[in-house]
């Protein structure tokens, strides 16, 4: 009988004698390598048999399998793993459908160690680099696997932990096999994403919770060598680094739908760890696309609530920070058209108490501490994205904000909304603190691009309303833009030091174009601080900030004549704080008065002109003496010492506008101009309006020539010409152009800024006066005839006058020749 069984076994076939041979009798004495080596040489040789000796490895494995063979089971998988490492033939392809059907096997098993066994051999297998390619392969069998693995419940916390490391690494080796396979399916596929992402996002969470048991060191070094949380990290950064153009929202969708679902956003941390892991791997010029994907949840999420939309936002803040400059992408203005957009209906939720507007039951009710955290978190973020942008485009932005800030009586560009006139203010409030945030470290070097009229211009208008808060606001905007050589921190504290060289004020010589930016915006500066200081409702912040701004003037953009022009305004300060007609509290006047000589004492210093310095310090001292409520070290403090009238206000404790101009017209200052005290000119921008009126398009000749109308001209004797009027003449020329700039000045500022109204009226009166004029004009040339037929009798009795042409009169033939 042995005879005949050892006949039958020299007939099988010599690869299933090679492979009966590697297994031994006992297996735990492991593969018999040197029948091994035979095996492998024999299919290298004739690699047409690889297929086969596959296909019959499988057959015995899954046998072993079924009888809880173990042993040989882990033999199997070693050949197959050393067969797939030496064979790189063209018959490799069906080698690998074998096995690949029994690493399944494996993976279907429900014991840990054989799940673990095929996903090393899986692993081992990804690593390999395939000659030619498959046309028929599938993974989605191992993706949903080695997913479910991944999120491994089972009770013994270790092996549990070597499960789910097992499903990581075999994600891993599928993204690995995969992704660049442009003939396997496509792992970037939702499908795919979905089962990916979420498994890999769940072992990163749970090791937050694992790591926040706070172990001991040792049991901590022990576990880091098996815990999945590393392992998962960089499998998900590999993942994101391989991923494309086109790729990046599928990758990116399956992390927000994951903290939707798990309420993750609330607690900022885990979310923002994420969106870490995102941004610094995947590719930097796909940065934005993330960022947009961001925006676009924010605006899902708009009626979710105010805890979920400031962790958004916080992402956002920390992507923005972590993206290159310029990262934001082509639609620069649409991201903040968002993050405004959320702003408006985080006030507009605030003040309704409701997602829906109504206060009808069962709706959601608004935390009002929770919406004003979310609008710090946006503002927050929308400085955090200004500080990528290049200048040119920071100015774009600010340009933008500005025409959102709504302006009673104007059309608003931000959607309306029930929230009536408290919630334009808030929003108002808002988006100064936004452009806050924005000009924040601006920096530029011509002032004049950078600040255009349209921008400077309503900025400015906003420093005259009523609200302290929003003037408070406008006046830091101006204080981020002029600072160009961080002197802000320096004005922090007004004092009237006798040596502002402990400052350390880093002053430049002023530059062409601010000398243009102060000829074109100086006055409306000066007007801005002189109402500024007139307001009833200024406190010692809105003080210290006018002087902080009158301070970087003098040291940013001033030249002679700008200081000529600083100083009268200060004198004119110190007017209106003895005047009485303008009935401004005790302390506005002391505060005042203690600006004023707080600047002064700055600007003579700054001039360094001896008898100038040695005026202003003379008052600051009889003024420590006599009356220390003028200066700032008593008025600027948290209980300031102020007098209970300040009508004997005078003499020595008074700075001299004639001392003043004679100390400076020694050193070449214009005391001409000094000599002349400053006036505000009042105009229409008062009313607040930023409308632009059809007044831009329409000639000023009408305005210009008025003033030289026929009534207006009279006749001038002649006069001799001598050497001294034409020098004359040429002396007054300049002063005539300037003060013929500032005449047309006015005239294009009134046609720009009054109401339509205003202009219609004024452009009527002046149609009128002309079509009289023309109508005494032709009376002068049209005379009735002589004959009775030139009165004709009216329908009521009255007799009127009938005009007749020259042409059409009836002359006696006398009179013709």
């Amino acid at each position: 009988m042995s005879g005949v069984c050892g006949c039958c076994g020299a007939l099988r076939p010599r690869y299933k004698r090679l492979v009966d041979n590697i297994f031994p009798e006992d297996p735990e004495d492991g593969l018999v390598k040197a029948n091994m080596e035979k095996l492998t040489f024999y299919a290298l040789s004739a690699p047409e048999k690889l297929d086969r000796i596959g296909a019959y490895l499988s057959e015995r494995l899954s046998r072993d399998v079924a009888r809880h063979r173990y042993g040989y089971v882990c033999i199997a998988m070693e050949a197959l793993d050393q067969l797939l490492m030496a064979c790189h033939c063209q018959s490799i392809n069906l080698f690998v459908e074998s096995f690949l059907k029994m690493v399944r096997k494996l993976l279907e098993s429900d014991k840990p160690s054989l799940q673990i066994l095929g996903t090393n051999s899986f692993v081992k297998f990804a690593n390999i680099e395939e000659d030619t390619p498959s046309y028929h392969r599938s993974y989605d069998f191992f993706v949903s696997r080695f997913s479910e693995m991944c999120h491994s419940g089972y009770e013994d916390p270790d092996i549990r932990t070597k499960i789910r490391m097992a499903g990581i690494k075999g994600l891993q080796g599928v993204v690995r096999k995969t992704v660049n396979d442009e003939l396997q399916a496509n792992i970037w596929d939702p499908q795919h994403m979905d089962k990916i992402v979420p498994s890999l996002l769940f072992n990163l969470q749970s090791g937050e919770r694992t790591e926040s048991r706070s172990p001991s060191p040792l049991q901590a070094s022990e576990k880091e060598k098996e815990s999945p949380v590393e392992l998962t990290e960089r499998c998900f950064r590999e993942l994101l680094g391989r991923a494309a153009y086109g790729n990046i929202k599928n990758a990116v969708t399956p992390v927000l739908m994951h903290l939707d679902n798990h309420s993750l956003w609330e607690g900022k941390t885990f979310a923002v760890r994420c969106f870490k892991i995102i941004m610094y791997s995947i590719q930097s010029q796909h940065s934005h696309l993330v960022i947009q994907q961001l925006l676009g949840h924010l605006d899902a999420n708009s009626k979710n609530s105010a805890t979920v939309r400031a962790g958004i936002v916080e992402v956002l803040l920390e992507a923005a920070a972590i993206a290159a400059s310029g990262s934001v992408g082509p639609t620069v203005l649409e991201v903040f058209n968002t993050l405004l957009r959320q702003l408006r209906l985080s006030v507009d939720y605030e003040l309704t108490g409701s997602y829906d507007g109504s206060t009808n039951i069962g709706t959601k009710i608004i935390k009002a501490h929770e919406e004003r955290q979310l609008q710090e978190a946006v503002i927050r973020t929308i400085g955090s994205f200004a500080n990528t942008l290049p200048t040119y485009q920071r100015s774009e932005v600010m340009l933008f904000i500005m025409g959102k800030i709504p302006v009673p009586g104007i059309h608003l560009t931000l959607p309306s909304s029930d929230s009536g006139p408290e919630g334009t203010r808030m929003i108002q409030v808002m988006l100064l603190k936004s452009l806050v945030q924005v000009t924040a470290g601006f920096q530029t070097t011509n002032m004049l691009t950078a600040l255009p009229s349209s921008f400077l211009e309503p900025l400015l208008s906003f420093s005259l309303t009523e609200d302290p808060e929003v003037r408070l606001l406008v006046l830091q905007i101006l204080l981020s833009l002029i600072d160009r050589h961080e002197n802000r921190p320096k004005f922090a504290n007004m004092s009237s030091i006798s040596d502002i060289s402990v400052l350390k004020l880093k002053v430049d010589k002023c530059s062409r174009q601010d000398n243009l930016f102060m000829k074109k915006h100086g006055q409306q500066l000066y007007r801005h601080i002189y109402l500024g200081c007139k307001e009833e409702s200024s406190g010692r912040e809105h003080y210290e900030t006018l002087f902080a701004l009158l301070g970087l003037l003098s040291v940013e953009l001033a030249n002679e004549e700008v200081v000529v022009d600083l100083i009268r305004l200060a004198l004119a300060l110190q007017d209106l704080a003895l005047s009485t007609d303008e009935a401004l509290p005790v302390y506005n006047r002391c505060a005042v008065h203690a600006l004023v000589a707080a600047y002064l004492n700055l600007i003579c210093q700054l001039t360094t002109v001896p008898a100038f310095c040695q005026h202003i310090h003379e008052v600051i001292e009889v003024r420590q003496k006599e009356s220390p409520y003028l200066l700032p070290e008593a008025v600027f403090v948290d209980s300031p010492k102020l007098h209970s009238s300040l009508d004997k206000v005078e003499g020595s404790v008074l700075f001299l506008q004639s001392k003043i101009t004679e100390s400076l017209g020694g050193s070449g200052y214009n005391t001409e101009r000094l000599a002349t005290p400053y006036v505000p000119q009042y105009t229409d921008e008062d009313r607040l309006s930023k409308r632009k009126s059809i007044g831009e398009t329409i000639s000023l000749q009408v305005e210009v020539e008025s003033r030289n109308s026929p009534e207006k001209e009279e006749r001038t004797p002649a006069e001799e010409i001598t050497f001294e009027t034409l020098k004359n003449a040429i002396v007054d020329s300049v002063g005539m152009e300037e003060q013929e700039r500032e005449r047309r000045r006015q005239v294009v500022e009134k046609f720009q800024k009054a109401p339509f109204e205003e202009i219609a009226a004024h452009c009527g009166a002046r149609a009128t006066q002309l079509q009289s004029k023309l109508n005494q004009i032709f009376e002068i040339t049209i005379r009735p005839p002589p004959s009775p037929s030139g009165t004709i009798s009216s329908g009521y009795g009255q007799s009127q006058s009938r005009s007749v042409p020259i042409y059409e009169m009836k002359f006696p033939d006398l009179c013709v020749y």
